[in-house]
């Protein structure tokens, strides 16, 4: 006959099985990212070829034009609206491009850009090798001696990791041309004063700071998605629920990275340039 748990031996099981769940999951994603980082280094012909990065590059890069290019276009001009009022009472409306253009280059945009690429391939790449793992297909692939993630994951991660950067520096664009059609065809600021106190604050380092968190963004959407397709529940409910899984993770980690890389590239701003830049209101 079984003896009954005491207490605290009781406590101590739960308190065990907790921390496995906890972090059980944090080690299987380690693990399944240091496998696609090795197959990216090691096996370059997993991805190099025109045949497995193509589909991806068109299917991240391409297909996510439209709505990073509305995305885009919209924050400027919103920005551009509830700012205009503002800054027109202080005197400061010709000197809203630079303060509108160096937050969206080095911010907004890169965030938004990342959000909406998470929202338009993070679910699709969770639903389509959620599928996959629910059909068997991954499980038949490994009977064969081929890898499963070096073949379907590197590929789409790489696609991940090149475009992001390239649709940040789309939106970008289109958010300052958007701020510039609303502050100079609607409320009738000078197009000249608009582009000097752009090219006053906005100098190298705002773009280059966006582009290069942006890196960090496309990888974190590469990996959490797949990986919650790799893992995803059994039937069509699992696949459903890692769909709506890497979104939510891949929206919370591009959040957190940007905290932690906007304070990061602060601080190397400041060590590289101590006298910061000019003023745009003085």
């Amino acid at each position: 006959m079984d003896r009954e748990l005491s207490p605290a031996t009781s406590f101590l099981a739960n308190t065990g099985r907790w921390v496995t769940g906890v972090f059980a999951p944090v080690g299987q994603f380690t693990t399944f990212s240091f496998a696609v980082f090795a197959g990216a280094i090691l096996h370059p012909g997993s991805w190099l070829s025109r045949r497995r990065i193509g589909p991806p590059l068109f299917t991240v890069g391409v297909l996510s034009i439209p709505v990073v290019a509305v995305t885009g276009m919209f924050i400027g001009m919103i920005l551009a609206l509830e700012g205009y009022g503002q800054f027109d009472a202080l005197g400061l409306a010709d000197r809203m491009g630079g303060i509108i253009n160096s937050s969206v280059v080095k911010q907004i945009g890169p965030v938004l850009a990342a959000v909406m690429v998470a929202g338009r391939v993070g679910g699709a790449l969770a639903a389509e090798l959620g599928t996959m793992r629910v059909t068997e297909q991954l499980d038949a692939m490994r009977a064969m001696s081929v890898d499963p993630v070096r073949n379907l994951v590197v590929p789409r991660f790489m696609a991940c990791l090149i475009m992001t950067p390239i649709l940040t520096m789309y939106s970008n664009a289109l958010g300052v041309w958007g701020a510039w059609f609303i502050l100079t065809r609607v409320f009738a600021v000078n197009s000249a004063d608009y582009w000097y106190y752009t090219g006053l604050v906005v100098h190298w380092w705002n773009p280059m700071a966006g582009i290069f968190k942006s890196f960090f963004f496309g990888a974190a959407i590469g990996l959490v998605s797949c990986w919650r397709g790799f893992t995803c529940g059994p039937g069509a409910s699992g696949v459903g629920r890692a769909a709506t899984s890497a979104f939510v993770t891949s929206f919370l980690a591009i959040i957190v990275l940007n905290l932690v890389l906007a304070n990061f590239l602060n601080e190397l701003y400041y060590s590289i340039f101590p006298t910061g830049i000019r003023s745009v209101i003085g």
